[in-house]
């Protein structure tokens, strides 16, 4: 791997680390905003939940500036999107305003669940491609991680720390941004979208240096005669042909809020305080959550190209199953103890599991063509569950209690373990051309 290559995915991949900043910082504040604007369970529900309706609208939509404008440039613009909306959530003097900066941060979140994973799959050579594209995630769990803490280090600078917490986010945004106007455009989508092969042959050049002229100009044929088949045997992204991988991108995403992953994350300090703890502990406990989520996103950063994706979903099934059952039976016996034990086997079941496999696994399945619009089904099905969770869960948790939740999401979790023995093909190493054969997209 290149020095060059792993620098490009990696810029690309910062947009996730934004986002799971961006996903929870609001943890530290959420009860502060509560208090501050007397909020009911109902708005408060809709405060917390805002950005991911942003995020819902912005997975929609992403799959179109991505193929109109491209990648690189869709990339550059989800930096303006964080940085306006840390800026405004900072400076809310009301929930309305709050809300709505929220909301444009979420239309960055989800554009950038779209446009990275597939920016770093189309660059990527298939042996390294999981390894790569899963540096997404393992950004996101990073950026958890730094919300935690910074969160953790600000709570005590005064009655306006909630302000520092949202605000601080407009650093690493700017950051990226920079970074993006050094990358280059994606050869696929210079070659199947522009027409423009000697740009895309340029690219390809670059990413595979110890490549001969003739391997690349092959290589640049089978992306061409791949997008000519498709043109010719799909007459739209709603077809039967395309039913296979559609089906895994919906599932995929599906079951993986139905873990109940984004609740945890964000009412993290909460729980932990139902359990007893105090509302500092509680803050300091949440940390741990975020270095279980970096450390075991870092093992399936490592296992995915070497295990395969569909394994690595059968272990994080397992683990889920799990660590549920001992959340569920430590809230009904109110036992901190055990529940911050499964609270963090939970993450680590999530980092291995799911977490690692979703965004690489959409990136893989869908054909050039309809590459951006499938990763936004993928993304739009993601995050319409994360926002409905999101927006019951207080509701929720007060009415049944975070056992019969912790419960139910188990049960979500049996579902998912059928569906991955049965259903979901292995991805490893087959360059993206040759999976939309094998899936029956194209003959």
């Amino acid at each position: 791997m290149t020095s060059r290559l792993f620098y490009w995915s990696l810029t690309s991949a910062l947009a996730g680390f934004l986002f799971g900043f961006d996903t929870v910082v609001i943890s530290g504040a959420e009860e502060t905003i509560e208090n501050l604007w007397k909020l009911d369970k109902v708005t408060h529900g809709l405060a917390m939940s805002a950005a991911l309706w942003g995020t819902v609208l912005g997975s929609l939509i992403g799959g179109w500036p991505t193929d109109a404008w491209g990648r690189r440039k869709t990339l550059i613009s989800i930096g303006a999107f964080y940085f306006i909306s840390a800026v405004w959530s900072a400076l809310a003097t009301d929930v309305n305003t709050f809300m709505i900066a929220r909301f444009i941060g979420g239309l960055g979140v989800g554009i950038s669940t779209v446009t990275a994973p597939l920016y770093i799959s189309e660059i990527s050579p298939p042996e390294r491609r999981g390894r790569l594209a899963a540096m997404f995630q393992f950004n996101i769990v990073f950026g958890i991680l730094i919300a935690y803490a910074s969160n953790a280090a600000l709570a005590g600078v005064g009655p306006h720390a909630w302000r520092w917490m949202l605000g601080v986010e407009a650093f690493p945004a700017i950051i990226y941004t920079l970074m993006c106007f050094t990358l280059p455009e994606s050869p696929r989508w210079l070659i199947t979208k522009q027409d423009d092969r000697a740009a895309g042959l340029h690219v390809l050049q670059m990413v595979a240096p110890d490549r001969t002229p003739e391997e690349i100009d092959a290589l640049a044929d089978e992306i061409a005669e791949a997008a000519i088949v498709e043109k010719k045997s799909l007459s739209s992204f709603w077809s039967a042909k395309m039913f296979t991988p559609i089906m895994l991108a919906f599932l995929v995403a599906f079951f993986n809020q139905m873990s109940g992953i984004n609740a945890i994350l964000y009412f993290a300090p909460r729980i932990f305080k139902e359990a007893g703890l105090s509302g500092e502990a509680a803050l300091q406990t949440s940390i741990s959550i975020g270095f279980v989520n970096l450390v075991f996103t870092f093992a399936g950063l490592w296992l995915i190209d070497r295990l395969g994706r569909k394994t690595l979903l059968v272990i994080g099934s397992f683990g889920y199953i799990s660590s549920l059952l001992g959340c569920s039976w430590a809230s009904w016996n109110d036992h901190y103890v055990v529940l911050a034990a499964c609270v963090n086997l939970f993450i680590a079941s999530h980092a291995i599991g799911q977490g690692a496999v979703i965004w690489v696994l959409i990136s893989e399945v869908f054909p050039n063509r309809y590459r951006a619009m499938g990763q936004s089904l993928g993304s739009f099905t993601h995050w319409i569950f994360a926002a409905l969770i999101t927006a019951l869960f207080p509701l929720f948790a007060e009415q049944l209690g975070m056992g019969a939740i912790f419960l139910f999401f188990c049960g979500m979790m049996v579902l998912q373990l059928i569906w991955v023995v049965t259903m979901v093909p292995e991805t490893k190493g087959v360059p993206l051309e040759e999976m939309e054969r094998k899936l029956g997209v194209t003959p």
